[in-house]
């Protein structure tokens, strides 16, 4: 008869031992982001950057994410609100009710990340974290709580940039978006020579069959999975409003007369928006996907009341996102400001390292190691393609390098990072009430096959296409 370890596959054993090193050596986010402040200073610094220009770099760059962070928040917010109402968190709860094992479940987590964030990146966050806290309330699943919020983030650490959350892609494909020194280079990228290549897809559904997998096999069982009781305290579903106190002043806070009439008028804005452009491009936009969570949330909570008390206990799953990113920031700064003795930065040293070590046959894995490494300190969510793009770009004119894939290089090998750095982890361990260490092991997992096999990918396909002049508006 099988005990319980015995029953734990090798992958499993392997992921338990790596996240028994995480939680044990494994710094807080915090540190984390901390000690890359201090290792892309003392780069720059290395590089000829006087410490003066440095710390004004960083300075500089310090609230520069502040509205991505209030973004983000909100992400958070939205997403509990709507959630945490009773007609949602019936719909999770029978969601949740489809797996019939405990490794079923966290593979089940996976493929729904994978696909939800082919459409949002954030949706994938807030959803998968959702379902994995409905998933944990079933006590007969025995479900390990660590790797299925490891399987709730594959969606950024794997497929989020292959679809249409690909800022990169849609950035390419929209002329009136491109700048025009970009646009000399690259021309219009349709997404029929980005994300809609076969190549593409291929690589997409190879990556989602290969992540759900490494999820099945690498979740412990038995004695050896931890369920939610080892991290969250007094779990609960819905909000519950208070009592009605009788006291007049509290009339409209428990009257919906409030919450329709704002709704009419969210809705003749989000009508607006729907009308006025795609709706895919209209709900990639953050702000109206926030937006739309947060008027659904008052909706569904119909009392001002009970919103706000939803309000009130997502909150607390904001501070890592708040206090965190602006650290980023002055990364990013640093990186794309501080320059040298020779006029030029950080990331601009790398890029003409990259670019000059690649060729024809080695461009998809010399440009694939350049995104992920890049990624690893500027985890821009794609943002950081306009700083990259011209030098990138330029090279794959230079040997005649379809230029479409090279943006899905681009957006494969920029995901890899995420799968060990905790940036954005934040806001999915917000909602599950965990930290970095806890689901780490199980990502870095992740990465170790993911990393030889993107690259082999991304070389392979790109060996099935051949160049295009690019085309001008």
């Amino acid at each position: 008869m099988n005990t319980p370890a015995a029953d734990n596959s090798l992958l499993a054993r392997t992921a338990s031992r790596l996240s028994d090193w995480a939680e044990r050596w494994f710094p807080d986010a915090y540190i984390f982001a901390a000690l890359g402040v201090i290792i892309v200073a003392l780069a720059a610094m290395a590089f000829g950057a006087s410490p003066q220009s440095t710390a004004i770099a960083f300075g500089d760059g310090f609230w520069s994410l502040i509205p991505f962070t209030m973004q983000m928040v909100f992400v958070v917010i939205g997403g509990y609100v709507v959630a945490s109402s009773p007609p949602v968190a019936r719909l999770i709860a029978s969601l949740a009710g489809v797996p019939k094992t405990g490794r079923g479940a966290v593979a089940y987590v996976a493929v729904i990340s994978m696909l939800a964030s082919l459409l949002n990146w954030g949706f994938s966050l807030v959803f998968g974290g959702l379902l994995v806290r409905a998933l944990a309330r079933r006590t007969n699943l025995q479900m390990d709580y660590r790797a299925a919020g490891a399987a709730a983030y594959l969606g950024l650490g794997a497929s989020w940039a292959m679809g249409l959350s690909s800022s990169a892609a849609q950035l390419q494909a929209n002329p009136a978006s491109i700048p025009k020194p970009l646009l000399a280079i690259t021309g219009v990228i349709p997404f029929t020579e980005t994300i809609f290549l076969w190549q593409s897809i291929g690589l997409t559904v190879i990556l989602i069959v290969v992540s759900a997998l490494i999820a099945w096999w690498s979740a412990p069982t038995g004695a050896q999975a931890h369920t939610i009781e080892r991290f969250v305290e007094n779990e609960s579903g819905a909000v519950t409003a208070e009592a009605p106190s009788g006291r007049p002043s509290e009339w409209l806070e428990r009257s919906p007369l409030l919450t329709v009439l704002i709704a009419l008028f969210a809705l003749g804005w989000l009508v607006h928006e729907f009308t006025s452009k795609p709706a895919i491009v209209a709900i990639s936009n953050l702000n109206t996907y926030n937006f739309l969570f947060l008027m659904a949330g008052l909706l569904l909570h119909w009392r001002p009341r009970n919103f706000l008390e939803a309000v009130k206990r997502a909150v607390p799953s904001t501070t890592g996102v708040l206090i965190q990113f602006p650290l980023y920031g002055g990364i990013a700064t640093i990186l794309t400001t501080a320059k040298g003795s020779d006029g030029h930065t950080v990331a601009e040293q790398l890029s003409s390292l990259f670019v000059h070590l690649a060729s024809t046959d080695t461009y998809a894995l010399v440009i694939g190691a350049y995104s992920a490494i890049l990624g690893f300190f500027v985890p821009s969510g794609g943002g950081k393609w306009l700083v990259e793009a011209p030098y990138v770009m330029q090279a794959a004119n230079d040997l005649h390098y379809h230029l479409g894939w090279a943006v899905q290089i681009y957006n494969a090998a920029e995901a890899l990072p995420n799968l060990i750095n905790p940036f954005w982890m934040l806001p999915l361990l917000g909602v599950l009430g965990l930290k970095a260490r806890d689901i780490v092991g199980f990502t870095f997992l992740q990465l170790a096959v993911h990393l030889p096999l993107v690259l082999f990918m991304l070389w392979a396909f790109g060996e099935t296409l051949t160049y295009h002049a690019p085309v001008m508006p």
